[in-house]
């Protein structure tokens, strides 16, 4: 056998070894991306220190005795519930039951003095300014959400209202079945919208949606044309047709047929259980002793300020049943 025949085998094994040798090098990572180590999901988590300057947040009661007042949310024409009259006082039913409140809120802080701060607030806002304290406990018209509950807390429920559409008699609509092509106003921050948009998905009615930024603008609007329905709580369509000049009041009118039905809580600041404990102590109280309905009719059934509106709503069997038994149920 001649020597060349016997070295190209040999060559061509070599060859092979070099890129056998190869291919392992560019498989094999190396140390600095290796994988790490599964953890150890048996042994406990570490324990969060946190840093020396942190300070925990001070409690809604805490806080008040600290500022040395009591800052209550107010609404500027949530009339019957919170609104302000010309030299700026403001006046509701919501807004005196937020004075109880604060009248316990002295009691239990000893301090008889503690001045009372109103703050207006919008409904866009109002969830906010409870979040960040910049407003103690809210006194306008709020429906208790479980979608508000994640960021705010409800006292139990003080008054119930149905969701309502106002229109011009002259429009033509009647029930929500009306609605087809329409315009529906409401008002920013509110849960108006929800109810128009799952009531016309449930009846196949293709509606125009628009918001506007205070409830007089949306009632405006209707009266004015631009808008077919404002859908708002009953009770304040009511409270705005009823401060209306009668002669424009005149050209409304309620729809019959309701969106829906809601809670209305005060709202106040989450995972501060005693500040909850002390508002609904002192609403249950009310609400045991009868004090309730006298305020209730003081503000349904009696002329109001600054106008002397008498809004004419009796209590409903709904609410009465609630003031019997008490609760904190939202929707």
């Amino acid at each position: 056998m001649k020597l060349e025949n016997i070295k190209r085998p040999i060559s061509t094994l070599s060859a092979l070894a070099a890129v056998l040798l190869a291919a392992n090098a560019w498989s094999a990572p190396p140390p600095s991306v290796l994988p790490p180590e599964a953890p150890n999901l048996s042994a406990p988590p570490a324990a969060l220190v946190p840093p020396p300057s942190y300070k925990p947040q001070a409690s809604t009661l805490e806080k008040i005795r600290n500022y040395g007042a009591i800052y209550l949310g107010h609404r500027d024409a949530s009339i019957p519930f919170s609104y302000m009259d010309d030299d700026g006082k403001v006046h509701g039913y919501s807004w005196e039951l937020c004075l109880r409140i604060a009248d316990a809120v002295k009691a239990r802080l000893n301090l008889p003095e503690l001045p009372v701060v109103p703050v207006p607030a919008s409904s866009s806002t109002r969830i906010m300014m409870v979040e960040t304290a910049t407003i103690d406990l809210y006194c306008g018209s709020s429906t208790n959400t479980d979608q508000r509950a994640r960021y705010v807390s409800f006292s139990n429920t003080y008054f119930v209202t149905g969701i309502k559409g106002l229109v011009r008699k002259n429009s033509g609509i009647k029930s929500i079945a009306d609605l087809q092509g329409k315009t529906i106003i409401t008002t920013d921050g509110t849960t108006s919208d929800t109810y128009v948009k799952a009531a016309a998905t449930r009846r196949n009615v293709f509606v125009n949606y628009r918001s506007a930024r205070s409830h007089r603008d949306a009632f405006n609007d209707v009266l004015n044309g631009k808008a077919d329905v404002f859908v708002l709580d009953d009770i304040l369509l009511h409270g705005l047709l009823a401060e209306t000049p009668q002669a424009e009041a005149y050209k409304l009118v309620l729809v019959d047929e309701s969106f829906g039905y809601e809670p209305y809580g005060l709202m106040f600041r989450r995972g501060d259980p005693d500040f909850k404990k002390l508002v609904d102590e002192t609403l249950v109280g009310l609400m045991k002793s009868g004090e309730i309905e006298r305020i209730y009719a003081k503000w349904f059934l009696s002329a109001v300020p600054p106008k002397g509106i008498n809004l004419n709503v009796p209590l409903s069997p709904e609410l009465k049943q609630l003031f019997q038994t008490p609760n904190d149920r939202g929707i």
